[in-house]
């Protein structure tokens, strides 16, 4: 299976390429959403995209709604992993199409978990 992770810190795409490198995933990175969308319509192979929410250019938030408006991503599983912690924030991901939330900081077990929800564990 294949991975985007899409996050502006190269710190925050090396932790959550190495969680789902560990359990199989190919991984491709992305800077932002538009940078992440340009991947998407290159390549049809992505199964999931963990999404931050704050990022130039495109951010996360917008990012979802885009993918969602696609029938050439439905099957694309979209998880917000972000700083975003109100739970208000929460609700608006996943009314714009978010599949799963992480909040920052995560540990290794929480991506795991939502990933095996989705029945994306390998």
């Amino acid at each position: 299976m294949r991975a985007l992770v899409i996050d502006d810190s190269r710190a925050a795409r090396m932790a959550v390429s190495r969680i789902l490198k560990s359990i199989g995933f190919d991984v491709v990175e992305a800077e932002n959403g538009e940078q992440a969308l340009d991947i998407l319509n290159k390549d049809e192979t992505i199964t999931v995209a963990m999404v931050d929410w704050n990022m130039p250019i495109m951010n996360g938030y917008e990012f979802v709604k885009l993918v969602r408006r696609s029938d050439k991503f439905r099957e694309v599983m979209l998880v917000m992993v972000t700083t975003e912690n109100e739970m208000s924030q929460v609700v608006k991901a996943l009314s714009a199409g978010a599949n799963e939330y992480v909040m920052k900081p995560f540990t290794d077990e929480v991506i795991l978990e939502k990933l095996e929800m989705l029945g994306l564990r390998l």
